[in-house]
């Protein structure tokens, strides 16, 4: 079993989204936080150390994982998958853009 973590900013609509559309996925435990501090549940260094993968839905989400947690991330791979902050829970549009960008890298992995 892999481990996700799904990371936006505020743990509202896009990485509870994801964490919910891999969340019965065999293969794959997962997890969702957000990087600010009014996060529904903001990201900790607990969670970066229990991801094997970590995907992040903007380049400003990655930026800040990077200072916050430099060395833990040494090692992992964080992936951007460029989706805007647009969209509502579950949103149907969202999750077909969230398969697109996750699935193609999931794939390259195993």
């Amino acid at each position: 079993m892999q481990n996700l973590l799904f990371i936006c900013s505020r743990n509202q609509w896009r990485s509870p989204t994801a964490e919910e559309v891999w969340r019965k996925h065999p293969e794959f435990n997962v997890r969702s936080a957000g990087t600010s501090p009014k996060a529904r549940k903001t990201v900790s260094s607990s969670d970066i150390r229990w991801a094997d993968v970590v995907f992040v839905m903007e380049q400003k989400h990655k930026n800040r994982l990077r200072a916050e947690f430099t060395r833990m991330l040494d090692h992992k791979p964080v992936y951007v998958s460029d989706i805007p902050d647009e969209y509502k829970f579950m949103d149907e549009e969202l999750i077909d853009e969230l398969k697109d960008s996750v699935n193609g890298i999931l794939d390259s992995l195993s």
